[in-house]
């Protein structure tokens, strides 16, 4: 078994401890549904099933990954009572703890995001479409899509020209780190680079952090 594995083992034992009124109180985008608690994640439906703790697809045969598994139980753990959207978007490095991790989020996810779609602007802007992006009026393409309901981000993409190479970027809401454990913002964002990869059709580029799936 894989750390991942072990790690979403364990949370899935300390979900069955959790208070679910407390976390739908928490997180109203939480639904009760029968035997799960189910949610959406980059507009994917999960469940959380009330008596495992395990997670699963709701609408697809997909298998859930780990690092999906571990977005959702670290919002369940991490998220604060007074927690709320600020309004206020700013990049990775100025959340609550990130700036020592900048430069590898910059190295395992911006990069890689900006190879990925290198001179497919119009599959990522249809990517962003079929994941229910709200479009944006800055970059090549930028739309603003919710991975949590509580977490939106920002994805902004210039595509390569004859002098410069393709750049990406994401901003967060200042209050991601009300909601998730500054370190699960990265895996969000991994999550938005492997959603947005699958969706257009794409193979991933550059050096990844290769988080478990």
């Amino acid at each position: 078994m894989s750390n991942y594995a072990k790690l979403c083992q364990e949370w899935s034992e300390k979900f069955l401890q959790m208070n679910a009124k407390e976390l739908m109180e928490k997180l109203p985008e939480l639904k009760d549904e029968g035997d799960y608690l189910t949610l959406y994640l980059f507009a994917r439906k999960l469940g959380i099933q009330k008596e495992t703790g395990e997670i699963e697809a709701m609408e697809d045969d997909r298998l859930v990954s780990n690092n999906t598994k571990l977005n959702v139980y670290t919002l369940f753990g991490y998220c604060k009572e007074y927690a709320a959207l600020t309004g206020r978007w700013v990049p990775f490095r100025d959340l609550r703890g990130a700036s020592p991790f900048a430069p590898a989020f910059q190295k395992g996810i911006l990069e890689p995001l900006a190879a990925t779609f290198a001179g497919h602007a119009e599959e990522l802007e249809q990517a962003c479409i079929q994941l229910g992006g709200t479009k944006l009026e800055h970059g090549d393409v930028g739309y603003e899509l919710k991975s949590f309901d509580c977490m939106p981000v920002r994805i902004f993409f210039w595509d390569e020209d004859e002098e410069f190479s393709a750049q990406a970027n994401i901003l967060f809401d200042y209050s991601a780190t009300d909601f998730i454990h500054v370190e699960s913002t990265v895996s969000i964002a991994m999550e938005a680079l492997y959603r947005l990869a699958e969706v257009a059709g794409l193979a991933l580029k550059g050096s990844t952090f290769g988080m478990d799936g």
